[in-house]
């Protein structure tokens, strides 16, 4: 048997691209054709399943230096009950062809398919979990989840109470049956078979059908869900006391017992378990609504010189928007005219007002305070910052954590097993323990189908991820995902970039000293040489020097040395600024600066030498102050039981000396950006569980190596995307906030976890040695679910 996948390829330029391609596939085992156009950037190929799959092909492609374009959908997927459904979705899809990875959320009632456009569309991904008999539809297609939750809750509020009064009757006549209860007056007209007959059929086929429809699907698929169990155990009290009615109902004297109340009550019991589960979760989302709540509803735009106002969805890249005092910013945009300050604190957490002014860069959902500002729109919609912080919030919410393979690989066989049980208490009771009594036996087989419903283990740690990540967001600290949620409470190293980390990242300029030469003459070449650099020191040195009145010429030529300095071409003049090393490295001549340069390094300075024309001129020095919060921070970390290491392109003496203003009892200095990355590997060998935290474009490659990689969030957007965490608000206390959330969120899987199987581990023996009658097995089942996401509801009022 042969298979044929259909690869969309990036990164092709040429026909030699194609050709090495199409080799690179070929020669891999089990390829038995492989063809790639160029033109349409795809490659065809024929291969045997037995000897490889769709992921070796891909990993083919990348090994030769190429990437295969992959595409998202978010999915709303309905019709859900239990874990057993959403495994079941999840394997169906993972089938398709086309489809890498597609995970299935049973809390959020959602699914996210990472699939190859080429082989595969949405409308097929849809058309396959229709087949499996739910509804699906992609995400933005649908309401808003507030709408969606609202409309679910109000369907089930509806059936409950429809279901609740045909069935109370039902439950009037069974508590006549019992002798402690035997002065309550029942009419006579609850006895009567024929009158619970028609109480009990409309719960059983007309508010019961979903349970039937999603038996018949989960079976006609070759697997079993809570469906399955209900169905099994009400049909079965219903039949035979449908039975036992066309047998004896007309003798009213016969004095058979009938189970039609045990059907419904199961019914209704299951149904407002349900109802209070769709309540609870609706309150995991609670921090995704807070999100959506922040950004402005309308936008003053100007068109054909006219102020217009228009829904923020509108406005699109190159609108001049207006803000008026106290207007929320619309739109991410740059400050073209006027002056005002700004409340960032949904950002940064900051209080404090920040001042804007032409040039300045604004967040939208951010709010003007006291002045007129027009500012031209950057970044619309999903891509303005607060779009993406719901995003990154909404993945990490969607995702699956590790831990929550346990209870995929129990709910995928659960079913079967205690459907099994249930026919082997049935034969026990029946042949052995009471034989012949048809009626107890039944009744302890259906309390065994009724209590062992998987939905408690399915919940058990989406719910979790989601209030914790929601928690998480409100302290402005983002998880990329579930995994990075999970493995952050492993963490016992955390390694820290000194610049913009530990420090402000505002350095300025604190020393200029002259070496046998006028500052004049020099001054101004330094300047200009560091004006074209992009690093914090140079700005600060460039912002020092002019506002000594200095102007700087133009530079003809620039490079950047990463972790030494930089050199540059100014009026025909060679000038170099940078370490010792880069003077070195470069033969530079000149005076001895040993002792300077110690002395300012001791003061937690960062001192650079200037030469030009080969000779040492001048020595410079920038101080970036610690931030206010990071000896706190620090000394929080330390008590969380973490060790902290300061790592640091800086010299020795300026790492020391910072270090020990922050309370930082170890340094790695003078690293090259390239072996920050090696630096975590070295720790990683020594087992530790590293977590890494920086804000530049050089912090990069170590975020990535790292464990887990935090990207302070008043970084680069290279590092954010490097990193598994973002810290909103530039504080290193979040790195604290994001450690013990984890934490916390980890506990209370475990906890979820282990109630949820407890209670069936102690629920399904009682139920088969005849101690749990089958309404109270199915209020019991009811409230394992409602209970394990009401205890993770509890991470959303933790305290930090």
């Amino acid at each position: 048997m042969e298979k044929k996948a259909v690869l969309q390829i990036s990164g092709m330029t040429c026909a030699a691209c194609a050709s090495r391609i199409e080799k690179g596939l070929n020669r891999l085992e089990g390829v038995q054709s492989a063809s790639v156009n160029v033109a349409m950037e795809k490659a065809s190929v024929t291969y045997d399943p037995d000897r490889t799959d769709r992921s070796h092909l891909e990993q083919r492609i990348k090994d030769l230096g190429y990437d295969t374009v992959k595409e998202e959908a978010d999915l709303r997927i309905e019709g859900m009950t239990c874990a057993a459904c959403a495994s079941r979705i999840e394997k169906g899809l993972n089938r398709l062809e086309g489809v890498s990875e597609a995970h299935v959320n049973l809390a959020l009632e959602s699914g996210r398919v990472q699939y190859s456009p080429g082989q595969v569309s949405v409308e097929a991904i849809i058309r396959k979990v229709e087949q499996l008999g739910y509804r699906a539809a992609p995400k933005e297609e649908q309401g808003p989840e507030t709408d969606h939750r609202q409309k679910e809750i109000a369907a089930r509020q509806r059936t409950f109470w429809l279901s609740a009064l045909l069935s109370f009757p039902l439950l009037w006549s069974m508590v006549g049956h019992f002798s402690f209860l035997s002065f309550l007056w029942a009419p006579e007209l609850l006895m009567n078979p024929w009158f619970q007959l028609a109480l009990a059929t409309p719960v059983q086929f007309i508010i019961g059908k979903p349970f039937y429809t999603g038996a018949y699907q989960a079976l006609r698929h070759g697997s079993a869900n809570m469906d399955v169990l209900v169905a099994l155990g009400t049909s079965a009290a219903y039949f035979y006391s449908l039975w036992l009615t066309l047998s004896f109902g007309n003798h009213p004297g016969h004095g058979v017992e009938l189970y039609y109340e045990t059907s419904a009550i199961l019914i209704t019991l299951i149904l407002l378990g349900k109802l209070f589960e769709a309540k609870a979760k609706g309150r995991t989302s609670e921090a995704i609504r807070k999100l959506m709540s922040l950004g402005a509803k309308k936008a003053l735009v100007l068109r054909d010189g006219e102020e217009v106002e228009i829904p923020v969805e509108e406005v699109v890249t190159g609108d001049l928007v207006l803000v008026k005092p106290g207007g929320k910013v619309p739109v991410d945009g740059d400050v073209l005219e006027g002056t005002s300050a700004v409340d960032e604190s949904m950002l940064t957490g900051e209080s404090i007002p920040v001042d804007k002014q032409p040039g300045d860069h604004v967040i939208g959902a951010t709010i003007n305070k006291n002045g007129h500002l027009k500012i031209r729109a950057t970044r619309v919609g999903k891509d303005t910052a607060l779009a993406q912080i719901i995003q990154v919030v909404e993945e990490a919410q969607g995702s699956k954590a590790p831990i929550q393979r346990i209870a995929d690989r129990i709910s995928g066989v659960f079913v079967p097993i205690v459907v099994g049980i249930a026919l082997v208490t049935f034969l026990v009771w029946y042949l052995v323990a009471n034989p012949e009594d048809f009626a107890s036996a039944l009744e302890n087989a259906i309390a065994v189908l009724v209590i062992a419903c998987p939905c408690a283990l399915g919940l058990a740690t989406p719910t979790s991820i989601m209030a914790g990540s929601g928690r998480a967001a409100e302290r402005g600290v983002l998880f990329k995902g579930g995994e990075h949620l999970e493995i952050a409470h492993r963490v016992d190293t955390v390694v820290l970039d000194k610049t913009g980390t530990v420090t402000r990242g505002e350095p300025v300029l604190t020393d200029i000293l002259s070496l046998d030469s006028d500052e004049k003459e020099w001054l101004p070449l330094v300047g200009a040489a560091e004006k074209k650099s992009e690093h914090p020191l140079a700005e600060a040195i460039v912002n020092g020097i002019r506002e000594k009145g200095t102007e700087l010429p133009p530079a003809e030529a620039f490079t950047s040395i990463p972790g030494h300095g930089i050199r540059a071409a100014v009026e025909g003049k060679e000038v170099l600024v940078g370490t010792r090393k880069l003077m070195h490295h470069y033969e530079v001549k000149g005076p001895s600066t040993d002792e300077t340069m110690s002395r300012l390094e001791q003061a937690g300075k960062t001192a650079m030498l200037a030469a030009v024309e080969g000779r040492i001129v001048g020595v410079v020095a920038v101080a970036d102050p610690i931030k206010e919060t990071s000896g706190e921070a620090i000394r929080r970390l330390k008590q969380k039981g973490l060790d902290v290491i300061l790592l640091t392109g800086d010299n020795e003496r300026t790492a020391r000396a910072i270090a020990k203003e922050a309370g930082i009892d170890r340094v790695i200095a003078e690293v090259l950006p390239e072996e920050k990355a090696e630096e975590i590997k070295k720790l990683q060998a020594a087992s530790k569980k590293v977590a890494m935290v920086g804000d530049g474009i050089n912090d990069a490659p170590a975020l990535a190596t790292a464990d887990i990689g935090m990207a302070i969030g008043t970084g680069t957007d290279v590092a954010m995307e490097a990193a598994d965490i973002t810290l909103m608000r530039g504080d290193l206390n979040s790195i604290v906030d994001a450690v013990s959330l984890s934490r916390y969120t980890v506990r209370n899987i475990r906890q979820n976890l282990f109630w949820a199987l407890a209670y069936n581990v102690i629920g399904i023996p009682v139920a088969a040695a005849g101690f749990l009658a089958p309404w109270l097995a199915g209020a019991a089942m009811a409230f394992s679910s409602v209970s394990v996401v009401l205890n993770a509801l509890r991470l959303q009022r933790i305290k930090l």
